[in-house]
């Protein structure tokens, strides 16, 4: 999985952090030290994530990893954490050039219970039922993650620009179709954008958003 985010590297007792700015697990179901790379200005480096607290994650860097790099700046960090398919995935009947639909429009589905969003978004974008999605991945209310989605997405074939994109509340011009994450309590809350209309699997449809509740998005591909 590639994440993008924005942020300065801060100088703590003589070396150089950076700080994950979400719950990697929430996120991406990975715990202890991870392995991964993040790219700076064109500065490709192999880096740890270093457990903090609460999901949360750090990256130590030293001088030689940062040269030419400006320390008194905000920077966009591409961030890529490797990850393995769910078995459902190498299954699946559909691929990018047989996916289960094309994207032209979206029906609303709401979903039956708190804890089931990830899946009926999903179901949305499939146009599929919630049930189907919950039995392809095999995950009940308040499981599903972003990692599990991308997976879902790829079973149906359906195209998707594999970079969750962190806005932090920032001003943002959404794609034409993607997946919004806002934070709700101790989980992430998610809807669907797409052609100007909001889909939230606890709402109708609806044409107006706060963008300082997005925490992040995903592109999925639409004609």
């Amino acid at each position: 999985m590639r994440f993008i985010f924005h942020q300065k590297i801060n100088k703590i007792d003589n070396a150089y952090q950076l700080n994950i700015p979400f719950n990697v697990w929430e996120v991406c179901r990975k715990r202890d030290i991870i392995t991964a790379e993040i790219t700076i200005e064109g500065r490709i480096i192999e880096c740890n994530l270093l457990p903090a607290s609460n999901g949360k994650y750090k990256i130590k860097l030293g001088e030689d990893d940062l040269g030419h790099i400006n320390l008194d700046q905000e920077h966009e960090i591409l961030l890529y954490i490797s990850e393995s398919l769910n078995n459902f995935v190498k299954d699946s009947p559909y691929n990018l050039e047989n996916p289960i639909r094309k994207i032209t429009s979206l029906e609303v589905i709401n979903q039956p219970v708190d804890g089931l969003c990830s899946q009926t978004c999903i179901a949305m974008l499939a146009g599929v039922t919630i049930g189907e999605v919950v039995s392809i991945m095999g995950l009940r209310e308040w499981q599903a993650r972003m990692l599990e989605m991308i997976q879902a997405l790829n079973y149906y074939g359906i195209g998707h620009s594999g970079t969750v994109i962190y806005t932090q509340g920032r001003p943002v011009t959404l794609p034409k179709c993607c997946i919004m994450m806002e934070k709700m309590g101790l989980y992430c809350h998610y809807l669907v954008y797409y052609d100007g209309k909001f889909y939230d699997p606890n709402l109708p449809v609806f044409e107006e958003y706060d963008m300082g509740k997005l925490l992040g998005y995903l592109e999925v591909k639409a004609e």
